[in-house]
C-alpha cells in the first residue's frame, strides 16, 4: 500500500490543465469479430455470444501503419493545442502504456520525434494502470523540481494481441479476455496550479497474482515464441482479486479524504466489460450517474480508458469539481487518484 497526501499538507499543487484523446477511425463490431474468430475453425459459438457476454457492441481498431505512438501523438497534439502550448514548452514526456511500438527504444522517443519536442522522455508501464501511474510519476517529478511542465501520453493497441484463429474452444476460452480489446490514445498536460490539483493518490499491489493474465512474449522469458504474443488469462480470477482488494482501497480513500460519492462530479473507472462495470457499481455503491460509461462503444482500451473518459467530460467541469480515478491493472495493482479542477 502507498498513500500520497502531499497536497493536503500545504505542498505545491500540481494539476491536469489539458486533455486529449484519439480513437482510430476503423470500427469493429462484436458480431463481425465473432464471425472472424469462429468461422475458420468451425467453433460452435452461439449467435451474438461475444456481445451478450461482454456488453461490447463495437471497438476501434488501429489501421495498418497506425501504432501505439501514432495514437499517443495524435492525443498529445490535441492536449497541447487546447493548452495553447507548443511541444517545446514541455520538459518531461512520459509514454505510459501497456502497449508499445517495440521493446527498445522507449516509445516515448518515437512520440517525441513525431511532436518535435525536446523533453526528458521515458516510458512508464504497468498494464492498464500505466496512464494513471504516469500521471502520478509526472506529478512527483514536478513537485521534486525535476520538471516544470509534463506531457503524459498513452497509446494502446491491444487488438494486435488478439488470437483471431483459435484452434479449439480451449484456446478460445484462454484468450477470451482479448476479444474485449479496442485501441485508443490519450494525453494530459500537468503543471503547477494555484488551487485544486491532484489531492490524493493511493495504491494497492498484489504481485503474487502476476501470472493470472497478460502478454508474456517479447521479453527474456519468451523472446520469440508466437503463442506468447497473444493475450491470455483468467478473467474470472482477475475479477475476484479486484473485488477482494478494490473495496478496501476505496474505503481508505473515503476515510482519509472525507469524500463520499456525492462529492465527486465523476468517477472514472477502468472498464473491461459491461457486466464487470455493473458488478463494480454493485459492490462499491457508486451512483450510476457518476460513471462515464465507454466500454460498449470502445471495448477495453487498457490504460487509455481513464484518459478517454476524462476527455469526454473535461469541458463540462467547473473549478472545484472533483474527479475520482480508479485504475485496475494486471499484475495485480489498483490505483486511485483524486483530482480537483483548478
Amino acid at each position: 500500500m502507498y498513500t500520497d497526501k502531499s497536497s493536503s499538507t500545504g505542498a505545491r499543487r500540481v494539476g491536469i490543465t489539458a486533455v486529449g484523446s484519439c480513437l482510430p477511425e476503423r470500427a469493429l463490431a462484436s458480431e463481425e469479430l465473432q464471425r472472424r474468430v469462429a468461422e475458420p475453425g468451425g467453433l460452435p459459438l452461439p449467435p451474438r455470444m461475444l456481445e451478450r457476454a461482454t456488453g461490447i457492441l463495437t471497438r476501434r481498431v488501429a489501421a495498418d501503419g497506425e501504432y501505439a505512438s501514432t495514437l499517443a501523438a495524435a492525443a498529445a497534439r490535441t492536449a497541447l493545442g487546447r493548452a495553447g502550448l507548443d511541444p517545446v514548452d514541455v520538459d518531461l514526456l512520459l509514454f505510459a502504456s501497456a502497449s508499445r511500438d517495440m521493446v527498445e527504444p522507449a516509445t516515448a522517443h518515437i512520440v517525441q520525434a513525431e511532436l518535435g519536442s525536446r523533453a526528458h522522455a521515458l516510458d512508464v508501464t504497468n498494464a492498464c494502470n500505466s496512464f494513471v501511474n504516469g500521471i502520478d510519476t509526472a506529478r512527483a517529478m514536478i513537485l521534486a523540481g525535476r520538471a516544470r511542465r509534463a506531457l503524459v501520453v498513452t497509446g494502446e493497441t491491444p487488438s494486435r494481441a488478439v488470437r483471431h484463429r483459435p484452434a479449439d474452444l480451449d484456446q478460445f476460452r484462454d484468450g477470451f479476455a482479448g476479444y474485449t480489446f479496442g485501441d485508443a490514445g490519450a494525453a494530459v498536460v500537468l503543471e503547477p496550479v494555484p488551487t485544486g490539483g491532484i489531492l490524493d493518490v493511493d495504491t494497492e499491489t498484489r504481485s503474487e497474482h502476476w501470472a493470472v493474465g497478460g502478454i508474456f512474449g517479447g521479453g527474456s522469458r519468451h523472446p520469440r515464441e508466437e503463442q506468447h504474443t497473444y493475450f491470455h488469462g483468467d478473467g474470472n480470477e482477475l475479477r475476484d482479486v479486484f473485488e477482494k482488494v478494490g473495496t478496501c482501497v476505496l474505503d481508505r480513500v473515503r476515510d482519509r479524504t472525507g469524500l463520499g460519492w456525492d462529492d465527486y462530479r465523476h468517477v472514472l473507472v477502468h472498464q473491461v466489460t459491461l457486466p464487470y462495470l455493473e458488478r463494480f457499481r454493485e459492490i462499491t455503491g457508486v451512483p450510476e450517474d457518476r460513471l462515464v460509461v465507454t466500454v460498449p462503444e470502445t471495448g477495453n482500451i487498457a490504460s487509455a480508458t481513464l484518459g478517454v473518459q476524462l476527455d469526454r467530460v473535461h469541458d463540462g467541469l467547473r473549478p472545484g469539481d472533483r474527479v475520482l480515478f480508479v485504475g485496475l491493472g494486471g499484475g495485480v495493482s489498483i490505483t486511485t487518484m483524486v483530482w480537483e479542477k483548478a
